[in-house]
């Protein structure tokens, strides 16, 4: 089975492009999703005992816990040392399931895998890039977002440009929905097709 590992900047299409393997009836996985999951029962307790504040109704209040982390690397350092192995665990037993399904290839979201510095074992990494206008846009739209808290973002993640070049496959999300779509397909269908081959 093929492993790829999606990453990318902030607002640079990750999504979009996980969304279009899913289409494709490639299992996928979002690290980020895992983590939202672990914020409202399993990790609850242990970040509890970190960040005391950041607990809200029984669960983590992520708008808290991000302006403690941000205010200080080391409660990020913290953080991570926590939650990263009890997400790695859960990309190790996806994948395991995946290829007890006979699945060609599999697809997980890591939005900080580079900057993690962990090898998860994948076989290709796919990158989403978009230009830096776009990016911007897209970001200060969400919900929430503010220019400090974008540039604070921005500045823990790797630029775009050294991204680009570790990709194995680069999807440029400037384009239309249904062209991501289109370039999502081909590559599925090329890695289904050499991984058919004895």
């Amino acid at each position: 089975m093929w492993r790829i590992g999606l990453t990318g900047s902030i607002a640079s299409g990750k999504t979009t492009i996980l969304e279009a393997f899913a289409a494709e009836d490639v299992p996928v996985f979002s690290a980020d999703k895992a983590v939202h999951e672990l914020y409202a029962g399993p990790a609850v307790s242990a970040v509890e005992k970190l960040f005391p504040q950041a607990i809200v109704d029984g669960a983590v209040d992520r708008e808290k816990l991000g302006a403690q982390v941000l205010q200080d690397p080391a409660h990020l350092k913290s953080l991570e040392a926590l939650i990263h192995p009890m997400v790695r665990q859960r990309i190790a037993d996806f994948f395991n399931s995946a290829e007890e399904d006979g699945a060609a290839l599999a697809v997980v979201e890591v939005p900080l895998l580079f900057e993690s510095g962990h090898d998860y074992g994948f076989d290709a990494i796919a990158v989403t890039v978009v230009d830096e206008a776009t990016q911007r846009q897209r970001a200060l739209a969400r919900p929430g977002m503010t220019v400090e808290k974008l540039n604070a973002i921005l500045a823990r993640q790797l630029p775009q440009d050294q991204k680009r070049q570790r990709a194995t496959y680069l999807f440029d999300s400037a384009g239309t929905i249904k062209q991501n779509q289109e370039m999502v397909a081909a590559l599925v269908a090329a890695i289904r097709a050499r991984q058919a081959k004895p």
